[in-house]
């Protein structure tokens, strides 16, 4: 019996002004992903960094970064989609068997990545999910809007998923054959949790430490932002 292929990773990063934190996430997520080769849990690997129209210096440092690695790719929005459009585009450019998304102020440990493939072979899983063991370093009114919003999501569509909005889920690219997102903003997390759950994907959750931002700035928890995703 011949052996099972190992899978192959990859790892997109949606960028809108990120030109302090581009360089730190290629770096970081290339060397663990190097890690990951040397350990045989992976068959190879890619870094994709999709720049949503950025007005800063992202879109050349990330073009930079692919001309001097082959394993860096770019995909370039002529306008801006939000961060929805921008995982859209990076689901769609991935050419993986798995897939991660991360914001590009790594909010995780990338180290957890190893662990996140280790539990999607372990319960066969469409879906890895993590969740942030502690938001309070973000402040406590942040961590009480996380919480309304989770526990919503749970009444409303019946997903038991802890922390919807943490950009850490590393999924079976196959399931896009089958599985459309639609949304252009900020509830994109969410659709695809409801999406995926409705259609019998298999979802599973672990904790993960969080690390807020300490370079550049957010965008997404803006009074804005949170009116559109109601």
């Amino acid at each position: 019996m011949s052996p099972v292929p190992l899978p192959t990773l990859s790892i997109f990063f949606p960028m809108y002004n990120e030109e302090e934190n581009i360089r730190p996430a290629i770096n970081t997520a290339r060397h663990e992903c190097e890690l990951l080769l040397e350990s045989g849990q992976i068959g190879d690997y890619e870094l994709i960094v999709v720049d949503d129209a950025s007005t800063d210096a992202t879109g050349k440092i990330a073009d930079e970064l692919s001309e001097a690695e082959t394993r860096v790719r770019v995909v370039h929005h002529p306008h801006n989609r939000k961060l929805g459009g921008a995982i859209k585009t990076g689901f769609a450019a991935a050419r993986g068997d798995l897939v991660l998304y991360s914001d590009a102020d790594l909010p995780f440990d990338m180290a957890e990545v190893a662990k996140a493939l280790r539990i999607q072979r372990l319960y066969d899983a469409d879906i890895v999910s993590a969740y942030r063991m502690d938001r309070t370093a973000e402040g406590y009114l942040r961590a009480l809007y996380t919480w309304i919003y989770n526990n919503m999501l749970r009444v409303v569509f019946g997903v038991r998923i802890r922390d919807v909005n943490f950009s850490f889920k590393l999924c079976r690219k196959a399931m896009f054959d089958h599985l459309v997102l639609q949304s252009e903003g900020s509830f994109i997390d969410a659709e695809l949790i409801i999406r995926a759950s409705r259609m019998g994907f298999r979802i599973t959750q672990f904790g993960a430490d969080y690390f807020p931002r300490i370079r550049g700035t957010s965008t997404l928890a803006s009074p804005a932002v949170i009116m559109k995703i109601v």
